[in-house]
C-alpha cells in the first residue's frame, strides 16, 4: 500500500526471514574475528538480543518476590507492569493472548518474554521534562549554588527541601492548587497525539527556592499521573496490574518512586541491581549458554528485588482529586484548540 512492496519480495529476504525469540542460541557462537576484536574466545554463545528497554523490563519483570508481602506473589506474571524511567519512560506489560489497547504499541507475541504478547505503553518526555522545568526556572542558579554546597545533587537537594516545607502536612500535598499537563513534547500513550502541549496551571509572582521545589514536586506527579492514565486504558483493554517494577535513572530518585505509588496506589518494586537493562542482556545470554533452560527460570534466578516501596494508601482521595484535576487539563486544552479553530 505504502510502496515498500521490495521488502515482501522473495519471501522477506531484504528485511530477514529467520525470526528467533529472545535468548536463542545465534550460529556457532562467537567468529573468530568478532572474538578477536572484543579480547573474548571464539565460540562463546552469542543470543538473540533485545533492545534496551525490552532488555530493562526483562530484567525486573520476573523476580521473585517471595516474603515482601506484596499481592504479585500469588498471581501471574502478567499482573506485573515494568516502567522504564529515564529520559522518556516505556510501560511494559504482557499478557498471554493478545490484547490490542488504544494508544498503546502492540501486541507483539514473545517480543519481550518468550511466549507472551507484549504491550508498551509510552511517555516521550519525563526524565528530560524535569529538567526542563528545573533548569528553566529563576532560582536555578540558586539551587546549584545550595547543592554543591552540600555535595548532593539537585534533586536530592530539593527532596530535602520538599521535607523542609511541607511542615505537617504529606509531601504530596503541596500542590494542591499547583497542576501540570505532562506533554510537552506530545503524548505517546494513551493518547497518541503528537499535537499536545504542556500545561501549568496555578502560577504566582514569586520565584523563589520553594517555588522551584513545589514545581518539581508538580512535574514529578504528572509524570506519575501520567503512568496511572496508561495503566487504566491498559486495564479497561483486559490486563489486569497490581504492581509496578521500576527501573532506570528516575528509579534512584525516592520522591519519584514514592508519587509513583502513591498516585497509582499499587506497590512499586526496585531491582537490587539498578542496572535492569543489564541484567536483561545477562539473562539473555544465560539461555543462549544453556546455563537456564528458559527465559522464565533465568529471570526468578537472576533478577532480585532490592526494595519494595507502598502507596500511603491514606492519602488516596487527595490523588484521586489530582486525577481528576489532570484528566480535565487535557479536556480544557482539546477545548482551546477547538475555539481557535472555529471559523
Amino acid at each position: 500500500m505504502i510502496g515498500l512492496e521490495d521488502f515482501v519480495a522473495d519471501n522477506y529476504s531484504k528485511i530477514g526471514n529467520q525470526v528467533l525469540p529472545p535468548g536463542a542460541s545465534l550460529g556457532n557462537g562467537l567468529t573468530p574475528e568478532a572474538a578477536r576484536d572484543l579480547g573474548l574466545l571464539p565460540g562463546i554463545a552469542v543470543a538473540a538480543s533485545l533492545i534496551d528497554a525490552h532488555a530493562g523490563g526483562l530484567g525486573v519483570i520476573g523476580a521473585d518476590v517471595k516474603g515482601h508481602g506484596l499481592v504479585c506473589e500469588g498471581q501471574p506474571v502478567t499482573s506485573r507492569l515494568a516502567v522504564i524511567c529515564g529520559t522518556s519512560s516505556c510501560h511494559m506489560g504482557i499478557s498471554k493472548d493478545p490484547i490490542f489497547v488504544p494508544g498503546v504499541w502492540g501486541p507483539y507475541f514473545s517480543a519481550m518474554v518468550p511466549g507472551f504478547w507484549l504491550n508498551e505503553g509510552g511517555q516521550s518526555v519525563t526524565g528530560k521534562l524535569i529538567d526542563h522545568m528545573v533548569e528553566g526556572h529563576a532560582a536555578f542558579p540558586e539551587l546549584q549554588v545550595k547543592a554543591r554546597a552540600r555535595c548532593q545533587s539537585v534533586y536530592a537537594y530539593l527532596n530535602s527541601h520538599l521535607d523542609l516545607i511541607k511542615k505537617a502536612q504529606p509531601v504530596g500535598f503541596l500542590t494542591v492548587d499547583l497542576h501540570v499537563w505532562p506533554d510537552f513534547h506530545g503524548n505517546r500513550s494513551p493518547l497518541a497525539d503528537l499535537t499536545l502541549k504542556g500545561m501549568v496551571t496555578g502560577l504566582k509572582l514569586s520565584q523563589d527556592l520553594d517555588d522551584l521545589a513545589i514545581l518539581y514536586l508538580a512535574t514529578v506527579q504528572a509524570i506519575a499521573l501520567g503512568t496511572r492514565f496508561i495503566i487504566e486504558a491498559m486495564e479497561a483493554a483486559g490486563h489486569s496490574i497490581s504492581t509496578l517494577f521500576l527501573c532506570g535513572g528516575l528509579s534512584k530518585n525516592p520522591l519519584f518512586v514514592q508519587m509513583h505509588a502513591d498516585v497509582t496506589g499499587m506497590p512499586v518494586v526496585l531491582s537490587q541491581e539498578v542496572e535492569s537493562v543489564l541484567v536483561g542482556a545477562a539473562i539473555l545470554g544465560a539461555c543462549a549458554s544453556g546455563d537456564f533452560a528458559s527465559v522464565q527460570e533465568a529471570m526468578a534466578k537472576m533478577s532480585k528485588v532490592g526494595k519494595v516501596v507502598f502507596p500511603r494508601l491514606q492519602d488516596k482521595k487527595y490523588y484521586d482529586k489530582k486525577y481528576q484535576v489532570f484528566l480535565k487539563l487535557v479536556e480544557h486544552q482539546k477545548e482551546y484548540l477547538a475555539i481557535m479553530n472555529d471559523n
